[in-house]
């Protein structure tokens, strides 16, 4: 693996973890959303990540060192979910969005976890970054070796 891999791979997680902030901001939006029906209600929505290997960068680039080089070269993302979680069911018949029985749904949004995991993407993006810099940092001292 080349160092210039590094911008691929720190750029795939980069894009990843946005994917993921977005989600878990649209996830805190509709938070406190109600519905009429369990069909119309927001569900939490969650993405799912995916090892890039080598041979769907390069099949044909296999190398000497096919089976150390079997790392991965990135993420991508599979695909968001909806989280099948039990939704919030209140009796509150005063509620304009209440049915004909009183109740109102409320989304699986529980905003603590939410928070929690926007911590989590927010810091993994930022390690992402710090990864390039580094990487950077390198190409520019094999630059002045030859000085």
């Amino acid at each position: 693996m080349s160092l210039t891999n590094v911008f691929n791979i720190a750029g795939s997680g980069m894009s990843a973890q946005s994917t993921r902030l977005n989600t878990v901001a649209s996830n805190i939006a509709n938070a406190e959303t109600v519905s009429s029906s369990l069909e119309e209600t927001y569900r939490a929505r969650k993405p799912v990540f995916a090892t890039v290997l080598q041979e769907q960068v390069n099949p044909a680039g296999q190398s000497l060192f096919a089976e150390q080089d079997a790392a991965g070269y990135g993420v991508r993302v599979a695909g968001i979910v909806e989280d099948q979680a039990e939704l919030q069911a209140r009796y509150e018949p005063t509620h304009p969005a209440a049915d004909k029985d009183g109740y109102v749904y409320y989304p699986n949004v529980n905003v603590v976890e939410e928070m929690a995991d926007m911590i989590s993407a927010s810091r993994a993006f930022q390690t992402n970054t710090e990864m390039m810099n580094t990487a950077k940092t390198m190409l520019q001292k094999v630059l002045t070796l030859g000085q």
